[in-house]
This record gives structure tokens, sequence and C-alpha cells, in this order.
């Protein structure tokens, strides 16, 4: 892939749509998540005329907070997991990247747990939580689980009325389906995080 990867979604429509772009602008993925659904199941396609599905993303509950999202390509062969590390999540977002197989295959970490907690306040006060998304972007580093390298980082940049992050390697390279993987995973731990900033 072409990095950075630019992803950005409207913060005010009703479902969550995301669009996924390499660092020529080119569409990679686009993702439209149906509201009123119990357990999330999310389509993932290749572009925003949704031509082309290319992955799906099923939650094994109802509740959240210490989920397991797997993803599937059309065939429904399973391509690997993220789960939500809802514990340690209250402080920090931590996300468990795992490949095909079931192996630990990365671990997704907010580097700063503060830049939550002040957003948490902020929001509360009236007209200041409205521009909380501009001063208040929080990082997210993703590392390799084997070796505790840094492999890319995804940072939520000023916004005001979409939210608009940046994904960037920083070290290596992984192969095809360990990057899809992460990928995903950012999918849906943006989708998690949208309601900060």
């Amino acid at each position: 892939m072409n990095y950075p990867l630019s992803l950005s979604f409207k913060i005010a429509a009703l479902a969550p749509q995301i669009y996924v772009r390499d660092a020529a602008g080119t569409e990679l993925l686009y993702v439209k998540q149906k509201l009123m659904k119990l357990k999330d199941k999310i389509n993932v396609f290749a572009d925003s005329g949704q031509t082309r599905q290319l992955y799906e993303i099923n939650a094994d509950r109802i509740i959240d907070f210490n989920a397991r999202f797997t993803f599937t390509d059309t065939s429904g062969k399973v391509l690997g997991a993220v789960r939500r590390q809802g514990g340690r999540s209250i402080w920090k977002a931590t996300y468990e990247i795992l490949s095909a197989d079931d192996r630990p295959l990365a671990m997704v970490q907010e580097e700063n747990p503060w830049v939550k907690v002040m957003d948490a306040l902020l929001t509360e006060i009236p007209f200041v939580g409205l521009i909380t998304g501009y001063i208040l972007n929080p990082k997210y580093l993703i590392t390799e689980s084997a070796t505790q390298r840094p492999i890319l980082r995804v940072t939520k940049s000023k916004s005001f009325l979409e939210s608009k992050f940046a994904i960037d390697r920083l070290e290596g390279s992984m192969d095809e389906a360990a990057e899809t993987a992460v990928l995903l995973s950012i999918l849906i731990m943006v989708l998690h995080e949208r309601r900060r900033g």
C-alpha cells in the first residue's frame, strides 16, 4: 500500500461511513455501518459505489466491552480478528489484533490517555464540547506482538465537521495478510473511538 493512508468520515452522518485513501488519493476501502443492529456486522467495499464487497466484519456479542470482531473475505474465509481489551481501554484504548489462526499479531494502544480524560471533561462544557475535535487529537501506536517494534501510527487530524486520521508506516514491512488484518482492525478501532472529538 502507498502510505500514508488517510481515513475520514463525516461526524454528523446518521450511519457512519468511512473512506480510506492512499497517499495518491486513490480510494482503497469504503465502509458504511448499518444502524439499529444488535450485533455489529460491517461490510467493507472497494469503493463508495459499493460495487464490489471485499470483506465482512462480524462481532461475537451484542455488548462490545470485550467484543471480538472477526474478518472474513467474500467466500467466508477467516482473515483475522481484533479484540477490544475492555478493562485496559477504560484508561487507554487497547486492541489486540489476531491472525487467521488466532495468534497474536499486533497491539493497538492509545499513546496519551490524558487526551481521553481531557476530551471527556471538555465535552461536557457547553460550546467548548463542540471544538474538542479541533484541539484534542489522539494518537494510536500499533506494535508487532512478536518483536514489540512499532509498525504503524494512527493520528487524528484537526477537523471540525469531519473526522480525519492519518495512518503512517514506521518500521519494516508486513505481509499482505497481516496488513489486511491490521487495516481492518484500525477501521473497528476508529468506529469505536469516533464518539470522541
